[in-house]
């Protein structure tokens, strides 16, 4: 797999569509970073670290919906294996005029758009979500 963090984020779109209350994924440590900014946020109920039917770690997502529909409206990757995109953090975007979140891998961790102003340092920006 080229890009575990654009097939996590699939998988979580997919599953939104069809109504699915979790989704599993394989496990890795940046899609738990993602995650827990994803829960944090409000976007997920949260995830559990398990282990696959194949033996391998793996991680359980439970999705979050509000009267029906998923809290997830869109979610887009941005920095793609090939082509990575670094932003300085005044170039950082907002989403939607800040009711989205991007999601910046930084020095510091993984952190959300305005968490990354805060702390005054830019990075890869991973993914947007509204």
């Amino acid at each position: 797999m080229n890009d575990p963090l654009g097939d996590m984020l699939t998988r979580i779109r997919n599953a939104q569509m069809r109504g699915k209350s979790t989704v599993e994924t394989p496990g890795s440590k940046l899609r738990a970073w993602v995650l827990d900014v994803l829960s944090e946020q409000g976007y997920i109920r949260g995830y559990e670290a398990t282990t696959g039917k194949d033996g391998h770690p793996a991680i359980e997502i439970s999705l979050k919906y509000h009267e029906g529909t998923p809290v997830i409206r869109e979610v887009k990757r941005v920095s793609k294996p090939g082509r990575r995109v670094y932003m300085g953090v005044n170039d950082i975007p907002s989403v939607r005029q800040g009711l989205g979140v991007s999601i910046v891998s930084t020095s510091k961790g993984v952190m959300t758009d305005a968490a990354a102003r805060s702390a005054n340092v830019g990075g890869e920006v991973l993914c947007t979500v509204f």
